[in-house]
């Protein structure tokens, strides 16, 4: 799951670092939201050393603050456990949701550390009338790298536009994780998958912790 986290690192650039007021969330159009979300975010973290440099307790404040709200982990952790979600029981479906939900939430908090002045460029959308699903294509740019692309999967919810899949030069945040998944549940099934992720869940806070002790 390694090169994952790698790619899901480049998401905070464009969603990490804000939000849009509740009250207004679902008001607004996919692309006006992750481009607000982009500039709340970058100037937050831009002035913030403690969250450049992973403060624990500051990160994950802000992870729940400000991005969770963007995301439909329900479907999210669907559409990566796959065909195998039919299969498992509303427990199962449960534990699996939380547990990749904190995944990604930990992935976020190390993300904090990688920000070095990026810049993001939202492309204009052109969203038919109506539309359900739209993805807004977004470019980060960084002096002296190429260009990434990441471009953001929404689904209009009753609560606002959400995020259920992320592209990141191509290659599907969703997709990758329903291989990885879908190898780990053939070798030992749906409890096997789920204590995979408890234990790397576990290990991520208890270094965290050991991380966060005065020295």
């Amino acid at each position: 799951m390694r090169s994952i986290s790698k790619r899901f690192l480049w998401m905070l650039v464009v969603l990490a670092a804000g939000r849009l007021l509740t009250a207004h969330a679902s008001m607004v159009g996919p692309d006006m939201l992750i481009r607000n979300t982009a500039d709340e975010v970058l100037a937050i973290v831009k002035q913030d050393k403690e969250l450049q440099a992973g403060h624990q307790k500051k990160v994950l404040a802000l992870v729940e603050e400000k991005i969770l709200p963007h995301f439909d982990f329900t479907r999210m952790t669907r559409l990566a456990v796959g065909k195998h979600w039919r299969s498992a029981t509303p427990e199962q479906r449960r534990t699996l949701e939380s547990e990749f939900r904190d995944l990604l939430v930990r992935t976020y908090t190390r993300a904090f550390t990688v920000y070095r002045d990026q810049q993001v460029e939202v492309k204009p959308l052109k969203m038919p009338g109506g539309a359900e699903e739209v993805t807004v294509k977004t470019v980060i740019l960084k002096p002296g790298t190429p260009p990434v692309p990441v471009d953001y999967d929404l689904a209009k919810t009753p609560s606002g536009w959400k995020v259920f899949d992320v592209l990141i030069e191509g290659v599907s945040l969703v997709t990758s994780y329903r291989t990885t998944f879908g190898e780990q549940i053939q070798q030992s099934g749906i409890d096997g998958l789920i204590k995979t992720l408890e234990d790397k869940n576990r290990a991520a806070a208890n270094t965290a912790l050991q991380q966060a002790e005065p020295k």
